[in-house]
């Protein structure tokens, strides 16, 4: 992995388990033992190292939507929410999740970033449910985008939330979750 890779992962790491605003360039430079020179040389800015960390989710986002393209809607919202089951077993939260509570105090580059990577998952999960709803997969009362909403907004608190009650509560809602998409 290239230095300016480990960067992106250490800086994912940070934003997610400390937040934006929470970690800096020194913080990169301790763990990897460099100079902070070398972060900078990297991202001049820490603006610039959140949209190549956000740039580097939209692409493995991309990724699974492309390899996920052929499958039916179960296997693809089963790949979505395989996302957040592998943020969970690593001890994280979700970087939406994480930005979004940034929002208004990171730039405003970030911040479109954050809503484009935002619509995009949304979009996704929206044109999944509205499959699945058509060819009477999944049934479901609400529009498809609403539904995706709550879908996405049910695996991020279930993230949040899971921390501080029980570890099997975030595995109870992902079930739930599917559970009603077939009601």
């Amino acid at each position: 992995m290239s230095t300016r890779e480990t960067i992106i992962q250490l800086g994912d790491q940070l934003i997610r388990s400390k937040g934006f605003n929470a970690f800096s360039f020194y913080d990169i430079s301790e763990k990897m033992k460099i100079k902070n020179a070398s972060v900078h040389y990297h991202f001049p800015t820490k603006t610039d190292l959140g949209i190549s960390i956000l740039e580097a989710h939209r692409q493995k986002l991309h990724s699974l939507i492309e390899s996920t393209s052929t499958k039916g809607p179960v296997d693809k919202l089963n790949s979505f929410l395989l996302i957040y089951t592998t943020i969970k077993s690593e001890g994280h939260v979700c970087l939406v999740g994480s930005l979004a509570t940034d929002l208004n105090t990171v730039d405003l580059k970030i911040a479109n970033e954050l809503k484009t990577f935002a619509d995009e998952i949304l979009n996704w999960v929206t044109t999944i449910l509205d499959e699945g709803k058509t060819s009477g997969v999944f049934s479901f009362q609400c529009s498809p985008r609403t539904k995706a909403l709550m879908v996405i907004t049910n695996m991020l608190a279930a993230l949040q939330l899971s921390r501080l009650t029980n570890e099997e509560d975030f595995y109870t809602i992902r079930n739930e979750v599917i559970k009603g998409l077939k009601d």
